[in-house]
């Protein structure tokens, strides 16, 4: 997985992951369409996690995923040590760089490392950075973070350097599920310019509009979530849209 996102990268050719919240599993029928129809627009990457888990179903949704759309791999995006499952292709090792809470810096980190040692998974050090959205999401409460301001891109540089330096290989600008305003080009634009790793972009990611313009400010890999969830409508056109750009290219 990491060599496909490096690849993505340094093609410039930027790809699709679906964001799947475990607490949003609800009916597996739904679920299994809307799994065969990623699977027909071969999108790069499910990821898979929330702010928090009120229902264990992360290994059952992998099982699921991996019978449906076996070529896809399954990225654990996980907001805590609950969320971890062996049966995942990789994981976001993330560190929230652009919070100081210890315990998402380094302290669940030190409860998950022992089983990924013992695993066979790909582990992706990834520097996760919080952008304000405009409203508070489940993920600035659960974090107990204040997020970057998004009208600020040297605050995000800065960031983004420290955890260049740090040994950090991939990044996350995210405005959370739901945020009104998606990071800004601005400062994705600014964080691109900087750091020539892997970044993908998330939160608020609700129309082809938004996504195209994350797209043209330098995101290699927009993450979509609740656009996706409630209908696989926005996959597709996100999907179409590229391989149009890619066609024009070729």
């Amino acid at each position: 997985m990491g060599e496909k996102l490096q690849a993505i990268t340094k093609s410039g050719r930027k790809g699709i992951a679906w964001l799947i919240d475990p607490d949003d599993f609800q009916s597996v029928q739904r679920f299994e369409s809307q799994l065969q129809e990623a699977n027909k627009l071969k999108i790069d990457f499910f990821f898979l996690g929330g702010s928090i888990i009120q229902q264990n179903t992360v290994s059952e949704i992998i099982s699921l995923i991996k019978m449906i759309c076996p070529d896809i791999p399954v990225v654990l995006f996980p907001g805590n040590t609950l969320q971890y499952s062996p049966l995942a292709d990789g994981i976001l090792f993330i560190s929230l760089i652009s919070g100081r809470n210890p315990d998402l810096l380094i302290g669940q980190h030190v409860t998950l490392a022992p089983l990924l040692e013992k695993s066979e998974m790909e582990v992706l050090p990834t520097g996760y950075m919080l952008i304000d959205g405009g409203q508070t999401t489940s993920v600035h409460y659960m974090s107990q973070t204040i997020p970057l301001p998004n009208h600020h891109p040297e605050l995000s540089v800065a960031t983004a350097l420290a955890g260049k330096f740090l040994g950090l290989q991939y990044f996350y600008l995210d405005a959370g599920s739901g945020a009104p305003n998606p990071v800004s080009p601005e400062i994705i634009k600014a964080v691109k310019r900087k750091i020539k790793a892997p970044l993908m972009v998330g939160g608020g990611l609700n129309s082809l509009e938004k996504i195209k313009s994350a797209f043209q400010a330098g995101a290699d890999l927009v993450v979509i979530g609740n656009g996706a969830g409630k209908s696989t409508r926005l996959l597709n056109e996100v999907s179409e849209f590229l391989d149009s750009i890619r066609i024009m290219a070729n």
